[in-house]
């Protein structure tokens, strides 16, 4: 096909998905939510004053996160609990440690 390059057969989808994962981690709320779930599930309730955030904001952050598919929720009564759907996001977070 005329004007193919192997950089245009690379699915768009498989870009805007990095590029979506990559925005949803460039806030520094949402690194310091991250951070706080490295060690497993906790209630928005939890959450939010373990930040230093309002509820209402942290919220909305962990909607952004969980449309880039880096967190799951689950619901227990009225309690609504989080956790990254992949340790693996880590490693990334951890090189960047590493560049300071």
């Amino acid at each position: 096909m005329r004007g193919e390059t192997k950089y245009n057969k690379i699915l768009p989808m498989d870009l805007e998905k990095k590029a979506e994962i990559l925005k949803a981690l460039g806030q520094p709320t949402r690194l310091r939510i991250m951070e706080y779930l490295r060690n497993g599930e906790r209630c928005v309730c939890e959450i939010f004053p373990a930040i230093g955030g309002q509820q209402s904001n942290v919220s909305r952050h962990l909607a952004v996160l969980k449309r880039a598919g880096l967190v799951l929720d689950r619901r227990e009564g009225v309690s609504i609990f989080y956790r990254v759907k992949d340790q693996a996001i880590f490693k990334i977070l951890n090189e960047l440690d590493r560049k300071k």
